[in-house]
């Protein structure tokens, strides 16, 4: 790709790994930025380059520690602002809080709304996340906002691993991801299966019932995130004691809290294949059952086109 002088790409300290890989694949150096701390623990923020006039790009997940990589992201933005950047385009691999969206209970907030209103205050004028809890979180933002799909990453990884899908079926671990998984089933010509579950408070969940023939093959669980893998764990047994040879997952982000690895460890799956949105801690490196793809041509082509003003649509083939 012939490097273009006239936009920029920052990172914060989130997932430097994967911003450089998409800056290798764009053809371009990463930006200098200095993300320190004062002795009391308060971010500072330096942009180290002239950035007037140009497009800029920041390169931040809100993951694990959230609040701080929320506040190096808004920091960032206000400083490159200041520093009369053309347009700020906030890449959120992995947008925290997601699972905000909504007043669940009287006296709730919606923090999916909040992070939203403070990263316009700070001063994007655009967004572009991977795979949101809820794709409506787009309408939270009044500037555009892009929403790009690990599918082509997990489709092509999958065809690979499956040249054969009459053995193969997709399992939506909930009924709320019932859609995904669908999209999923139909790309590859495989049938669908639902694990209807019933949730007792947040972070715990019951299978109840099995919807779908499984009985003899592959089972492909697909799933937007695994935090404490609960969800993803129970289903695997529910999928193993209705007769499947084998049960593995392909999840989006690896959240991985709590009990999570040690779930893993445990449990009926052979594999979760996740994506690099967020970066595996040392003991989830450790744990033989994990697998990651790299989205950077994914965020790298979402980028130039942003830039160049050609459609994304291609992106979500």
């Amino acid at each position: 790709m012939t490097p273009n002088a006239d936009f920029k790409v920052f990172a914060g300290n989130s997932n430097p790994a994967l911003a450089r890989r998409i800056c290798e694949y764009l053809g371009r150096p990463l930006g200098t930025a200095q993300l320190g701390r004062f002795s009391d623990g308060e971010i500072q923020v330096e942009i180290g380059e002239n950035v007037r006039g140009h497009d800029t790009f920041i390169i931040q997940s809100t993951c694990p520690p959230v609040d701080e990589n929320l506040m190096e992201l808004l920091i960032m933005c206000d400083a490159l602002k200041r520093a009369s950047a053309a347009s700020i385009t906030a890449v959120l691999p992995y947008y925290g809080y997601a699972r905000q969206d909504r007043k669940v209970a009287p006296r709730t907030p919606i923090t999916a709304k909040l992070v939203a209103e403070l990263m316009q205050v700070a001063g994007i004028t655009r967004m572009v996340s991977m795979d949101l809890h809820v794709s409506q979180i787009q309408g939270f933002f009044n500037v555009p906002s892009d929403h790009l799909y690990a599918a082509p990453v997990f489709l092509e990884d999958l065809k690979r691993r499956f040249p054969d899908t009459s053995e193969l079926v997709l399992v939506s671990p909930d009924a709320g991801g019932v859609e995904r998984a669908r999209a999923y089933s139909k790309r590859l010509g495989a049938p669908l299966a639902i694990v209807d579950k019933r949730r007792r408070r947040a972070n715990e969940s019951e299978v109840m019932n099995l919807i779908g023939d499984v009985k003899g093959k592959d089972a492909v669980l697909v799933d937007d995130m695994v935090d404490t893998a609960g969800t993803l764990t129970q289903a695997a047994a529910a999928l193993k004691a209705q007769g499947v040879r084998r049960v593995m997952a392909y999840a989006v982000h690896p959240v991985l809290s709590g009990p999570a690895l040690e779930r893993i460890a445990k449990s009926e799956l052979e594999e979760i294949v996740f994506t690099d949105s967020i970066p595996l801690s040392p003991a989830a490196q450790a744990c033989g059952k994990l697998r990651v793809l790299g989205t950077e041509q994914l965020f790298g082509e979402a980028i130039r086109r942003i830039y160049s003003g050609d459609s994304l649509s291609s992106l979500f083939v």
